[in-house]
């Protein structure tokens, strides 16, 4: 995953762009990056963020870059932005999305001219230098966009930034957000809405899905008008949006306090406390409380001053480990009582296994788990939200595969259908593995109507299959 900014100002860039690109910080753990153009040209600085936030490691630049136009991004994987020389001038790029077609896409530049790429460590080539090479084989910037988007399998959302403007140009299905805010003297695109709020910018526009336009600190110019369908990705709300943000007019954290209230509405459980795992369930369970009557309450803390998201490693093992260090107990709420935990999902499994097993261990009395979606069955196709490389890596496959090598079940859609047999043989075996004392997703429908918007433009393949 990732997330970008980036500004058109008639004056200095700088402050905003460190700031902003800031602001996505909670979308990406691994590489961030900002590039500027001003009177000496391109400027450009790449830093490793595993091991400090983005704010200790961009602190020189911000300082000692300048610009009047600038683009920066926070990614979980690949290095950029990527300043390129081509037939188009030079220019500086960005992208956030998933390429499933890459190696197609490679042998189809090779064989129309002699092309070379840079590896990557691992071998693998960097996907926004590829978006620039498809780019390239046509006549101008903006024909290249909508020919990326097009033969693109997967999603693309990405940012070009040129002399005379920065390209703006969202995934052709619209899985990702744009924003485009402004004030006085600037234009600013960013992912979060909120992201550009305290610099002084107020929303301008949305952009559609597939649309383009270009971006120049005198306006927004649309190169390619918005297409009919869209497909955004419900996960942004249920998790990956920062809670002050909006997409397509909907609230994160609204939306998740629906969320919670439609999980109580279906609920027969009468616990002493409902919490929500910090920090992706704390809505959720708001929401729950607010709904049901039964008392919100926070009966483990997240050490937050030293344990920042971007701190965690990219080893799974590591990752579980810290994950648990970072949570507080209180026992003092805990002892004696049965406790309701909202957490926005179940992936492995491991990390909520292990945050029960400490509810127990503070003297908890039951813990039933409600997670804000449905089961997760399938692999994200559009958008590397997962380190996961392979979906028996979740924990309802997992379960699944157990159940047909017992001669069950073998059709996948029926564990998406939660009035089915298999769903609830599903279940059971979920939680007596992760040993809760009761286990209860969202439904599908449920979550969709907390969303509030029609389910044809919205992508829930992870959990039905569905394209």
């Amino acid at each position: 995953m990732g997330g970008f900014f980036g500004v058109a100002s008639k004056s200095d860039c700088m402050f905003d762009l460190f700031f902003g690109t800031d602001y996505h910080s909670h979308l990406g753990t691994r590489r961030a990056g900002m590039a500027v153009y001003g009177k000496k040209g391109f400027d450009r600085s790449i830093h490793n963020i595993e091991n400090a936030p983005f704010r200790t490691k961009f602190d020189k630049e911000v300082n000692e870059m300048s610009g009047c136009m600038g683009i920066g991004c926070i990614s979980d994987y690949e290095p950029q932005p990527l300043i390129v020389r081509s037939h188009h001038g030079t220019y500086a790029i960005e992208t956030v999305g998933k390429i499933n077609n890459m190696d197609e896409l490679v042998e189809k530049i090779f064989a129309t001219g002699h092309s070379h790429f840079l590896e990557m460590s691992g071998g693998d080539i960097n996907a926004t230098e590829l978006v620039a090479a498809v780019i390239n084989e046509k006549d101008n910037l903006a024909e290249g966009i909508r020919y990326a988007q097009e033969i693109i399998d997967g999603s693309m959302t990405m940012l070009i930034m040129t002399p005379k403007g920065i390209y703006a140009a969202r995934d052709r299905l619209g899985r990702t957000p744009v924003s485009i805010g402004k004030k006085e003297d600037a234009y600013c695109i960013s992912f979060e809405s909120f992201a550009y709020l305290n610099l002084g910018y107020i929303e301008e526009k949305e952009l559609g899905p597939g649309e383009i336009v270009i971006v120049t600190p005198e306006g927004v110019h649309t190169l390619a008008a918005p297409g009919k369908d869209m497909k955004i990705c419900t996960f942004l709300w249920v998790y990956y949006g920062y809670p002050s943000s909006s997409y397509e007019g909907i609230s994160v954290e609204e939306m998740r306090y629906n969320c919670g209230a439609l999980l109580a509405r279906r609920d027969d459980v009468k616990p002493d406390i409902v919490a929500g795992v910090p920090d992706s369930g704390t809505a959720h369970a708001i929401g729950y409380s607010n709904a049901s009557g039964i008392p919100f309450s926070r009966p483990f803390i997240k050490y937050t001053p030293t344990w920042p998201r971007s701190f965690m490693p990219t080893i799974q093992s590591q990752r579980n480990l810290i994950a648990k260090m970072k949570l507080i107990p209180v026992h003092d709420l805990i002892q004696d009582k049965s406790l309701l935990l909202i957490d926005d999902s179940i992936v492995r499994g491991t990390q909520l296994r292990e945050t029960t097993e400490f509810l127990y261990q503070s003297g908890a009395k039951e813990v039933h788990i409600r997670p804000a979606c449905p089961p997760l069955l399938y692999g994200c196709k559009y958008l590397n939200f997962s380190r996961s490389t392979s979906e028996m890596d979740l924990i309802t496959r997992r379960v699944i595969s157990d159940l047909e090598r017992e001669g069950r079940f073998t059709d996948l859609s029926a564990y998406s259908n939660p009035e089915t047999e298999e769903y609830k043989e599903m279940l059971g075996r979920i939680s007596k593995e992760l040993n809760f004392t009761s286990l209860r997703y969202h439904r599908l429908d449920d979550m969709i109507e907390a969303v509030g918007i029609d389910k044809c433009k919205l992508c829930t393949y992870c959990w039905d299959g569905k394209e």
